[in-house]
């Protein structure tokens, strides 16, 4: 797991101070000022994680957040004035891992990045696919193909779906899921991971209304089918 972090954010006291204390705490940091700048930065360094604002001065950080997923599913912490659980949602589910409201104190920035790291990297020791139904799933290069085709998972949709689809058919709660998805001090509501359930169905059911894989078992939480076992 790469430790370099890069560090975008407008205000350039907020850029010195996490720099500051991510190298303290053992890690390679850089910094952009801009979403261009960022932008470039990523495209020729392998970030172990970014820290991204959503508020900057040329590009918008979902801007850079999305494009990011294009290609990449480094983690990424966004970094918000807004407070409310919709902009948490919405952060969360264009492909951001975690969300932080300023003002926020420096060391839960650093603690978080490390959360962030330690989920990310669970199944980075695995190397067999996982095969469920029409579904393939290469722990090696951590893709997701519906019959032969590519589906682009966001990090935590990712990690979603291999929690479920490491034991099929067992009925994993909502807060299992936050616990295993998002991180046991995740402070968001049970909204989150539906909002991600229905995500994932989206894109890996042929009718996300009528779910063949991902289902909703009422009152307990979710399960993940394999339909040719049936």
């Amino acid at each position: 797991m790469s430790s370099m972090i890069l560090i975008v954010d407008d205000e350039p006291k907020i850029l010195e101070i996490l720099s500051s204390y991510l190298k303290a705490d053992g890690f390679h940091v850089m910094t952009a000022g801009n979403g261009r700048e960022a932008l470039q930065l990523i495209q020729s360094y392998p970030f172990g994680l970014i820290v991204l604002d959503l508020m900057l001065p040329d590009i918008s950080g979902e801007d850079i957040c999305r494009e990011v997923r294009k290609a990449s599913r480094v983690p990424i912490l966004m970094l918000t004035a807004k407070s409310g659980e919709d902009e948490r949602i919405h952060g969360l589910s264009i492909g951001a891992d975690d969300y932080l409201v300023k003002p926020f104190s420096p060391r839960e920035l650093v603690a978080r990045v490390r959360a962030i790291l330690r989920r990310t990297g669970d199944y980075e020791t695995l190397s067999d696919d996982i095969q469920i139904g029409d579904l393939i799933i290469s722990l090696h290069d951590k893709k997701v193909t519906r019959q032969g085709e590519w589906i682009d998972l966001t990090p935590n949709e990712y990690r979603l779906l291999i929690t479920l689809a490491r034991y099929p058919g067992r009925i994993w709660s909502r807060e299992e899921l936050i616990s295993e998805v998002l991180g046991i001090d995740f402070g968001g509501s049970d909204r989150t991971i539906d909002s991600h359930i229905k995500n994932l169905r989206q894109k890996i059911e042929e009718d996300s209304k009528n779910p063949v894989y991902v289902k909703t078992v009422y009152g307990l939480g979710y399960r993940l089918d394999d339909p040719k076992s049936k």
